[in-house]
């Protein structure tokens, strides 16, 4: 499904299966420091759970923690990963939970099948151009009235990284975005934004988060 990625999409698997040992160390306990970002997911769950349940996705799940976090609140969260390593290391330390190996830019799952999408700070590789048809992809796989939450770093900069998690080399853009420019795809994609959060406004590395629902009407 994956093979003969170029560009950035192949430097981007190719980053994360180098670091994804030290990454997974590096997260594997970090919600329990972040209230606002426990805060959201706990709400995400209730409103999967208020519309009676299903399939949630995690795209770009990474190691699995955010998955987990899921399952624990009582949603049946699997996920979804463009590195083979991440998905490795998410088996392993989730051996009851499913991980597969997938890009957002070509999601393989059935159309309306979710009950929820989360994308939890794994569209800030994604260059804007590309954006629209992985909102679309989402929107797709998204059942009508079906939750999306999307994390982001809160800005309006890109760069290059060259190195990172345990100094291993990276090749991998990222990118801030501010709210209302991503609350704008969204809405242009066929989504109902529900809610905005904007935390740590005076640290150097802000992030965002928004929740919103698939429209019923096309996009």
């Amino acid at each position: 499904m994956l093979e003969g990625l170029d560009g950035w999409l192949a430097d981007t698997r190719t980053s994360y299966d180098t670091v994804a040992g030290s990454y997974a160390d590096l997260v594997r306990d970090s919600l329990a420091g972040q209230p606002y970002l426990r805060a959201a997911l706990t709400l995400f769950a209730d409103l999967v759970h208020a519309a009676g349940g299903g399939p949630v996705a995690d795209v770009g799940c990474g190691p699995g923690h955010v998955t987990a976090h899921l399952h624990e609140l009582g949603v049946d969260a699997f996920g979804v990963d463009l590195s083979p390593a991440m998905v490795d290391i998410a088996r392993r330390d989730h051996p009851g939970l499913r991980f597969e190996v997938g890009s957002m830019t070509d999601l393989h799952l059935a159309d309306a099948s979710l009950a929820a999408l989360l994308a939890f700070w794994s569209l800030i590789h994604i260059p804007d151009e590309a954006i629209p048809a992985v909102l679309g992809h989402f929107r797709r796989v998204l059942r009508p009235g079906g939750t999306v939450l999307i994390g982001f770093h809160a800005g309006d900069q890109s760069r290059l990284k060259t190195q990172g998690y345990g100094g291993h080399p990276m090749k991998v853009y990222v990118h801030r975005r501010r709210p209302h420019q991503v609350a704008t795809w969204l809405r242009a994609a066929g989504f109902t934004v529900d809610a905005q959060l904007v935390f740590d406004l005076d640290e150097s590395l802000p992030g965002a988060v928004i929740i919103a629902r698939r429209s019923s009407g096309p996009a």
